[in-house]
């Protein structure tokens, strides 16, 4: 039975379809009239005068006078900015600041403008929109709906809210979809996973769930408590349920053991989204990679990967990427966000349109030798070897293990498999040979025995949940590291092999 969301769903979900398609068309000169609106309004602001804004009129000048940050870099204006005073990135000051845990400092707070919350808010919307005008599946409105978040209660710093990002978004959740949304208010604010995953159970195994989201390993806590409490597959449980809405780290990894966990194939939509922006969306169920929102009040750069420690690294805008190369994700936004390396690489598998997938964390990588080997490489390695043999990964990571003398160091793999291969040195050949493939200089190591063969050591049932909440990182948006390249992951894991 239809009812009155779904119908209204799809006349909506066609116009918005068709704006997105146009916008598909315009994105080149869609990023170069927001490079001039950005530039525009900030020249009165603290940081547009320190930039000397006003005698900027070229990208070239831009790029000239505002050199490349993190987090740390533009600390000291977010100070500013939480001791109340106006001007200071952005116009006036911000509505929110999203907290997130970060880097070395402990919490960075990142701003949200009047002018940039319909980034956040809208994107999440449009990937439905697209969804349902491609698919024609708008049943799905008119049921129960996850949308996982943080707590939404909000603190105030130097008299602005402050909060996770999901918990801010959370607030703007549109009246019509309120009477859908799951869980309630109040288990949202709990703060405690366990007891918040529990509340969360108890208030949906018995709802009619049409759309489910959040990060892919809280989905699948959340799937594994719903299974052990009815003793039924999800598809089961929830015979409505159609659509999974995910992002935050790259689904492929978790993608075999969800749909187990479901029970059937259903629809996914990929989002990247971040408290510095709602950056990319899954546009189509066809095509490949995350639609590039080059409309949104963001102006994007990119540095080729392998430049990005460098002084004067190469500043590329969207019309000078390649298909096929990693970059860093550099953004210039209306929240007040200028040169900014989010700390991601993306690689375009498309260029008309405009399409990425997130291939990494500049500072998740493996050079303890020179090798360089990136998240995408391991997780490509590894996928690979799962597929054939027909094994399911829980969750993994891998670090360096460094030891005195030739041919005696090598990469040490910490795997929770879902079922455990039968022959596991033929495994290990597997992803090591597949490694090998996807990373020249790893390949160079091994011939050269400076490293050996890649060792696996096999992680408990729930281990890395287990981890997590030893150190007070479980759930929410919190996510396990596919690489370090250092020991202290790795070790602190020994405990829970």
């Amino acid at each position: 039975m239809m009812n009155v969301k779904s119908m209204l769903a799809k006349p909506f979900a066609a116009i918005i379809h068709k704006q997105i398609k146009k916008g598909m068309l315009n994105a080149v000169q869609d990023q170069q009239t927001i490079f001039k609106d950005l530039i525009k309004n900030a020249k009165q602001t603290k940081f547009g005068k320190d930039h000397f804004f006003s005698n900027i009129n070229t990208y070239q000048d831009f790029a000239n006078a505002v050199p490349v940050r993190d987090y740390e870099q533009i600390k000291n204006y977010i100070e500013l900015i939480k001791e109340g005073k106006q001007n200071i990135l952005w116009k006036g000051s911000p509505i929110y600041l999203a907290k997130t845990s970060g880097t070395t400092s402990g919490a960075k707070y990142i701003p949200i403008t009047k002018d940039s919350i319909s980034n956040h808010i809208n994107t999440a919307r449009n990937a439905l929109l697209c969804y349902m005008s491609e698919t024609g599946n708008t049943a799905f409105a008119s049921g129960k709906m996850i949308f996982l978040s943080g707590s939404p209660v909000l603190e105030r710093i130097g008299n602005i809210p402050t909060g996770r990002l999901s918990g801010i978004v959370n607030h703007h959740v549109p009246k019509y979809l309120r009477t859908n949304q799951l869980p309630t208010y109040e288990t949202n604010c709990i703060e405690d996973w366990e007891e918040k995953l529990e509340k969360i159970v108890a208030e949906t195994i018995t709802k009619n769930m049409t759309l489910i989201s959040g990060i892919p390993p809280w989905m699948q806590m959340y799937f594994d408590k719903l299974t052990e409490k009815s003793g039924k597959k999800i598809a089961e449980l929830f015979p409505n349920f159609s659509v999974m809405v995910q992002g935050g780290v790259n689904f492929e990894p978790y993608k075999a053991k969800l749909f187990e966990s479901i029970g059937k194939k259903i629809d996914s939509i990929e989002l990247f989204p971040a408290s510095e922006g709602f950056f990319a969306f899954q546009n189509s169920q066809q095509e490949e990679g995350l639609l590039l929102n080059t409309n949104s009040g963001i102006f994007y750069e990119f540095i080729p990967v392998n430049e990005i420690f460098n002084e004067n690294p190469t500043r590329l805008v969207l019309q000078d990427v390649k298909v096929g190369e990693n970059y860093a994700l550099i953004i210039n936004s209306n929240a007040g966000l200028w040169g900014y390396n989010i700390g991601d690489t993306v690689k375009f598998v498309s260029t008309n349109p405009y399409k990425i997938i997130v291939s990494g964390r500049i500072k998740h990588f493996i050079s303890a030798f020179g090798e360089h080997v990136i998240s995408e490489e391991v997780e490509y390695a590894l996928l690979q070897a799962a597929q054939e043999e027909n094994i399911k990964i829980v969750e993994f990571t891998v670090a360096p293990n460094v030891a005195q003398g030739k041919g005696k160091s090598y990469h040490e793999w910490f795997i929770e498999f879902e079922n455990t291969p039968t022959n596991m040195n033929s495994f290990i050949e597997k992803v090591d040979a597949n490694l090998r493939k996807k990373n020249v200089y790893y390949d160079d190591l091994i011939r050269g025995n400076i490293l050996q063969q890649l060792h696996i050591n096999c992680v408990r049932k729930n281990g890395f949940i287990d981890y997590m909440k030893s150190i007070g990182k479980l759930g929410g948006q919190n996510k396990v590291p596919r690489l370090s390249n250092d020991r202290k992951l790795a070790d602190e894991l020994m405990n829970f092999l």
